[in-house]
């Protein structure tokens, strides 16, 4: 947008990994753009977070959402977060996703009405993702390829989402076969239309919950717009225990319903007991 005249906010999904969170949480301590409020949505993490959390509320304006621990719920509390949000734009990611000092601004300067932004992630390997230390986000040198590579990366085609050049990423963003689409990681849009759509699908566990949510957007007439080499995180290795072939499967079939019948609110959302009962 030409100026900016709406308050932003950013939905961290966090899971007992308050080692990972932390160093995505430096990250918004550096942002060119700072956001308004950060709100972590918890799905069940034990104290460790929460008084890891706590030591980051004199540097940020930060909240703190959480419910008790029944299996992998991240739709639910994601739309808890969605609901005790204040901000008219949000910004959705995950703990441990570290943002690039421009990571706000760069949605921020792309939000758009009618639009949601699809940003873009760079995996590290577990050894470089333990060693990253706060100097390294402070002086923003973790974005770098020369730090990267005295890290012992490996470099290959992916490394051009760290090149930072505006230009070379305007032209990667049209000409990339990826499609847009919602990215639980990394990706923005209006409030108003995340209510709109009545938020995640509380039936989803792992597997495309965040996809489907970006399906029920589009259908809503919202488009995505590409912004997978500009608004930019560093993405921490990690293992997936949650990942299930059956809620895989069920998420899947979930989609194929909400794709054909063009599905736009979800009867098990934020509102989800009176719509599925009606």
């Amino acid at each position: 947008m030409q100026s900016e005249t709406f308050s932003v906010g950013v939905v961290i999904s966090t899971y007992n990994n308050p080692e990972w969170l932390e160093k995505t949480l430096w990250g918004y301590l550096f942002q060119t753009r700072p956001a308004d409020e950060i709100v972590i949505a918890d799905d069940g993490s034990d104290d460790r977070t929460r008084r890891l959390i706590d030591s980051f509320r004199d540097r940020l304006p930060i909240r703190h959402v959480w419910h008790e621990d029944n299996g992998f719920q991240k739709s639910r509390i994601l739309n808890k977060a969605l609901v005790a949000s204040a901000s008219d734009y949000l910004i959705f990611t995950d703990q441990d996703c570290v943002p690039r000092p421009d990571f706000v601004e760069t949605h921020v300067r792309a939000a758009q009405p009618g639009c949601f932004v699809s940003g873009g992630y760079f995996k590290l390997p577990m050894d470089i993702s333990r060693r990253l230390a706060y100097d390294d986000v402070e002086t923003g040198r973790a974005f770098t390829l020369d730090w990267l590579r005295q890290q012992g990366l490996k470099m290959n085609w992916k490394c051009t989402k760290l090149l930072h050049s505006p230009a070379f990423a305007w032209l990667l963003n049209h000409v990339t076969p990826a499609r847009a689409s919602w990215n639980g990681c990394n990706s923005s849009g209006w409030r108003y239309d995340m209510l709109a759509v009545n938020g995640y699908n509380e039936r989803m566990q792992y597997g495309g919950q965040d996809r489907e949510f970006g399906e029920r957007l589009v259908n809503l007439g919202i488009r995505p717009v590409q912004k997978r080499y500009s608004a930019i995180v560093l993405h921490l290795d990690h293992k997936r225990p949650y990942r299930t072939r059956e809620s895989i499967e069920k998420n899947r079939a979930i989609r194929r319903h909400t794709r054909k019948a063009r599905l736009v609110r979800t009867p098990y959302g934020i509102n989800g007991g009176d719509e599925a009962a009606s």
